[in-house]
């Protein structure tokens, strides 16, 4: 055993990195990678990804997606909450209703463009990523996926939430209330709508592609591919998975 090691280590020091990664591939699975080859493996963790953003963004995208998922809601901004009270006080419950629902048809709406965006971001990872990832914790795929690719989702999201706003009367219903608000105090408020419904529309997203993690990493029910069974079934897999707190946004 001592030779072989250091047969091993005099040949991957002096051979290239993908003759050695072959070489090592077709070893005994030492590591609890379940034989996996360590493309084999960035490809489950990419197939996981895409099967967790397609069904987010497909339940996100339906009617209601965001409007009547409690977790992930759209509400009025913080700063706002002055005047949602001042025009409730006031008899205007229904036009803070109206702006409420249409910021969240809004947010649905945006969600059918962004599957492609998340694919394309998947294909960026590498093998390195990808290890890391499985010898993560539950939401470890779901946090890189959201620490590498935020701002370039935002930039590419904006636009679209823009233009669903704009569809869907929000940012009618946003100036209204805000020219009924301002009708009664000397405080102008002006809030960036179609910022906020963009990060609060991406956060939910990310909300639920943790779930979807979740379900992949913890029940083999939810690995509906023979990859993603071995991918996850394996010890290297399991070996990260100690961290069961609730999904923050």
């Amino acid at each position: 055993m001592k030779k072989l090691a250091i047969i091993l280590f005099v040949f991957v020091t002096m051979s290239g990195c993908e003759t050695a990664q072959q070489v090592l591939n077709s070893l005994p699975d030492a590591a609890g990678t379940n034989g996996l080859s360590s493309a084999q493996i960035a490809a489950g963790l990419k197939e996981a990804l895409t099967v967790g953003t397609q069904n987010s963004t497909s339940q996100l995208s339906a009617v209601d997606g965001f409007f009547k998922n409690a977790a992930i809601k759209i509400l009025m901004p913080p700063e706002a909450e002055k005047v949602v009270s001042t025009l409730k006080t006031i008899g205007l419950n229904s036009l803070v209703d109206k702006a409420v629902l249409s910021i969240n048809r809004a947010a649905e709406d945006a969600s059918k463009s962004a599957t492609p965006i998340f694919v394309n971001a998947i294909k960026q990872m590498t093998i390195t990523d990808a290890i890391g990832i499985l010898k993560g914790g539950n939401n470890a795929a779901t946090n890189y996926f959201k620490s590498k690719t935020t701002a370039d989702l935002t930039a590419t999201f904006s636009p679209i939430v823009n233009k669903a706003l704009q569809q869907t009367s929000a940012t009618k219903y946003w100036n209204d209330i805000f020219t009924a608000y301002n009708q009664f105090t000397k405080n102008k408020v002006e809030t960036d709508l179609s910022s906020y419904v963009t990060g609060k529309a991406i956060d939910g997203i990310f909300y639920e592609v943790a779930i979807e993690e979740q379900k992949i990493r913890q029940n083999p029910a939810a690995r509906v591919t023979d990859l993603l069974k071995k991918v996850f079934g394996s010890s290297l897999a399991n070996s990260g998975n100690t961290n069961t707190g609730t999904i923050r946004q």
